[in-house]
């Protein structure tokens, strides 16, 4: 009968862990470009059943529950410890398309959220931001609004909303097709001429321009709306560390 025992014990704890699932991480950033959330999109390794459907995300997020998810995993083989206490998964679209997972955990925490609503292509000033306490934090949050300041609404940003770093990007100063001012400094002279840009440019950001009189094509980089430097200045700036300036 011991024997008996034994080997029942011995077949159970193998059948059991016959029956564990892979163990999987949940991710930080996630890349939903259908609208579909599937295992995959949530979990790395989740192998053969990273196609697995979570939820539909007609909109720009959805909200998923972090229990109902751990079961969904168990059923397709997928075995998510939950050590960190998640209790919800936000997964919101970015502009390109790609999405990312946001974690709420027991506890509120501060973060920085807009004051009021900005337009795709604003540019975000301090008082457009503002810190409050919330329940969940997007993973790419920033720690200072300084961070943000001066920089570009990359979509329609909603007032009360926490802030992301895929909600901004360096503001776009000169496009295609523009006239601008290049101007020439070296040796206290400075030399000024107009141009048209031959492609687009942020603060900082190298571009061709054709110089309107000789019909050359140099190389600039941009300083300010409709404003580039070329020669010594130029590669000065290009030189120094990355600089976000708040458009006012």
């Amino acid at each position: 009968m011991r024997r008996l025992s034994l080997a029942a014990g011995l077949w159970l704890g193998l059948a059991a862990a016959a029956q564990a699932g892979q163990p999987v991480n949940l991710k930080a950033e996630t890349a939903d470009s259908d609208g579909i959330v599937t295992l995959g999109d949530l979990f790395d390794g989740a192998g053969s059943a990273a196609d697995v459907r979570v939820a539909a995300k007609p909109g720009l997020t959805v909200v998923l529950d972090a229990g109902a998810v751990q079961q969904l995993a168990r059923r397709a083989g997928l075995d998510w410890a939950n050590a960190e206490g998640v209790r919800r998964i936000i997964v919101r679209s970015g502009a390109d398309g790609g999405a990312s997972a946001t974690v709420a955990r027991t506890g509120n925490v501060e973060v920085l959220t807009y004051a009021r609503s900005l337009s795709t292509g604003e540019i975000v000033q301090p008082e457009d931001l503002i810190w409050a306490k919330a329940a969940l934090a997007p993973s790419d949050a920033p720690h200072d609004a300084d961070q943000v300041v001066g920089l570009s609404a990359r979509r329609p940003l909603r007032a009360g909303s926490a802030v992301s770093g895929r909600d901004v990007s360096a503001p776009q100063v000169i496009a295609t097709g523009d006239i601008i001012t290049l101007t020439y400094e070296a040796a206290g002279m400075v030399l000024s001429a107009k141009a048209k840009a031959m492609g687009r440019a942020t603060i900082g950001e190298g571009f061709a321009a054709q110089n309107l009189s000789s019909k050359r094509t140099i190389q600039a980089v941009a300083t300010g709306p409709g404003q580039a430097a070329v020669g010594p200045a130029a590669d000065q700036i290009q030189a120094a560390p990355a600089t976000r300036y708040a458009l006012r």
